[in-house]
C-alpha cells in the first residue's frame, strides 16, 4: 500500500517537472547543435578570409592579426546568441561589452589610429621593405613594418621610428618604387661661353655605360640667371646609379668645362659706394 502511494506521488510530480525538462533539454540540445556548428563555420571562415589575404600577398603578421581578430569576436557574438536560446539574459551583458569598448576606444584613440594606419600601409603597400623613401620630414631604407609603427634606417644608420597614423595620412614619396629614375645636373657658365661647345662637353659626360640610352640624353638652357647661364644635362639611369652618376658628373664637370675653355663664374655681387657730404648725426 505504501508502494503504491509513492508510486502515485512520483507520477504526479513528474507530470509538474517532466513539460519543464523536455523545454529546457531541447532548448539545451538545440543550443549546444547551434554552438558545435557555429564554431566550426566561424572556424571555416577565418581560414577563407586568412586565405584570400594571402592570395592578395598581405604581410603574414597582419594575416595572423586579422584572422584572430575576426574570429574571437565572431565567436563572442555566437556565444552570446547561445546565452539567449536557452533564456539567458544578454542585454545587460551587450550593453557591458559596449561600454568597455567605448572606454577603450577612448582610452588608445591615438594607438587605434596608429592601427588603423599600419592596416592601410599593410594592405595598399605604399611601399615595401627595403625601398627608400622620403615621409614625415625623414628619409631613410624600410626596415621593418609593424602594426603601430613603421621603422626606416637613415643614409647615416640612425634607426627612425614613425607612427602609422601619422605615416598614412602624410605625402609618402618613394624613391625605389620605379625602376629608372630621371638625373637632372646643372652646372653654370659664363655668358661669354660657347653654348653649344659646352652642351657637347656635356652630352659627352652622358656616354657612360649607367646611363641609358632611352630616353635619350639632352642639354637645355634652364635659366638665364645674375651672373651665369644655367645648363641643365638631364638624362636617365637605373635607380640604382642615381647617386654614383650624380657623384661622377659632380666630380668631372669642371674640369671637362675647363678643358675647352669655358669657366663656371663665381656668384658676384656689385656694392655702389655713395660719397654723402652731410654729417653723420
Amino acid at each position: 500500500m505504501d508502494l503504491s502511494a509513492e508510486m502515485n506521488h512520483l507520477l504526479e510530480a513528474s507530470e509538474a517537472w517532466l513539460p519543464r525538462v523536455l523545454e529546457y533539454g531541447g532548448q539545451l540540445l538545440l543550443a549546444a547543435i547551434t554552438l558545435l556548428i557555429g564554431w566550426w563555420l566561424i572556424n571555416r571562415l577565418v581560414a577563407r578570409v586568412v586565405g584570400l589575404l594571402a592570395v592578395r600577398r598581405i604581410d603574414p603578421a597582419l594575416q595572423g592579426f586579422i584572422g584572430s581578430l575576426s574570429g574571437i569576436a565572431l565567436k563572442i557574438l555566437l556565444l552570446v546568441s547561445v546565452a539567449s536560446m536557452i533564456g539567458v539574459q544578454t542585454t545587460s551583458f551587450i550593453a557591458a561589452i559596449g561600454a568597455a569598448g567605448l572606454a577603450i576606444g577612448l582610452a588608445l584613440q591615438g594607438s587605434l589610429a596608429n592601427f588603423a594606419g599600419g592596416v592601410l600601409i599593410l594592405i595598399f603597400r605604399p611601399f615595401r621593405i627595403g625601398d627608400w623613401i622620403e615621409a614625415q620630414g625623414v628619409a631613410g631604407t624600410v626596415d621593418s613594418i609593424q602594426i603601430f609603427h613603421t621603422i626606416l634606417r637613415t643614409g647615416d644608420n640612425r634607426t627612425v621610428v614613425i607612427p602609422n597614423g601619422n605615416l598614412s595620412n602624410g605625402i609618402i614619396t618613394n624613391v625605389s618604387r620605379q625602376e629608372t629614375r630621371k638625373v637632372v645636373f646643372d652646372v653654370g657658365v659664363d655668358y661669354t661661353a660657347d653654348l653649344q661647345k659646352a652642351k657637347d662637353v656635356l652630352l659627352a659626360l652622358a656616354e657612360d655605360e649607367r646611363v641609358l640610352a632611352e630616353p635619350a640624353p639632352q642639354v637645355v638652357v634652364a635659366a638665364l640667371g645674375d651672373n651665369a647661364i644655367t645648363l641643365s644635362l638631364r638624362i636617365w639611369t637605373r635607380n640604382g646609379d642615381y647617386w654614383p652618376v650624380t657623384f661622377m658628373l659632380n666630380e668631372v664637370v669642371r674640369d671637362r668645362l675647363g678643358a675647352v675653355g669655358i669657366g663656371i663664374p663665381f656668384p658676384q655681387r656689385v656694392i655702389h659706394v655713395m660719397k654723402s657730404d652731410e654729417p653723420a648725426v
